[in-house]
């Protein structure tokens, strides 16, 4: 793969997503292992903000150094695999950790605009506000290139967005395209916190009612159907 492709973001069911984490529930606690990284905001930018989260009882931080950072673009398929290993392969001790800091550093601050304005339509205005992610994007190196598509039915050309990775801190790059997509495209009125009790998961309502509650059923939901049937029983006796 050329080192200098975009990620690729691809979209998988919610079901898909959280299969991973149901069989770690079965396990029990958190305790020294990582379960997989959460995506079930239906927006990378709110996924991005996931990456710190308390889904079963102890909080859990992806991107809590270097290596927890590049796993998490991995799994969210923001950096090719080949750039990510010679990123490690060249990056100076502490250097990739450095950059972890900075990727908290934008999740909080994006965080903060995300609660600001959630739940009501963004306006133009909020423009005043999104000085660092657009100072992050002027640092892009991305550019065009004509490549050669192979295809099951015959190989076509196609024109791909591709990016230099010239450092760690380029890494950051692809998060703030996928924050200013955000931005830029979903409706803030339907940005959602779960209701989960200490659930801090946020995503975006898509449902057609916009009746979305929970970050899943799978989790927060199931947590609240047992609660409520244990209040139910409670209330009898």
């Amino acid at each position: 793969m050329n080192i200098y492709e975009y990620g690729c973001i691809t979209c998988q069911r919610l079901y898909d997503r959280l299969c991973d984490w149901n069989l770690y529930l079965l396990r029990g606690p958190i305790v020294q292992h990582k379960p997989p990284a959460i995506f079930i905001a239906d927006s990378l930018g709110l996924d991005f903000l996931n990456s710190i989260a308390t889904p079963v009882d102890t909080p859990v931080d992806w991107l809590d150094g270097g290596d927890g950072l590049l796993k998490w673009l991995a799994q969210a398929k923001l950096v090719p695999a080949a750039a990510i290993g010679e990123l490690k392969a060249r990056a100076m001790p502490g250097e990739l950790d450095k950059v972890a800091d900075q990727a908290r550093a934008l999740r909080e601050w994006f965080r903060g605009f995300v609660r600001k304005h959630m739940g009501r339509p963004l306006t133009p205005k909020a423009l005043r506000e999104l000085g660092p992610l657009n100072r992050l994007l002027e640092r892009d190196e991305a550019f065009s290139q004509i490549t050669r598509l192979r295809h099951g039915t015959g190989d076509r050309l196609e024109l791909r967005m591709m990016r230099r990775w010239r450092s760690p801190e380029t890494l950051l790059l692809p998060i703030g395209e996928s924050l200013a997509h955000f931005v830029c495209e979903e409706q803030f009125a339907d940005v959602k916190a779960c209701e989960g009790h200490s659930c801090t998961l946020i995503f975006v309502d898509r449902t057609r009612r916009r009746a979305r509650r929970w970050c899943s059923m799978a989790i927060c939901g199931n947590r609240a159907k047992q609660a409520a049937h244990r209040n139910r029983l409670k209330n009898r006796h």
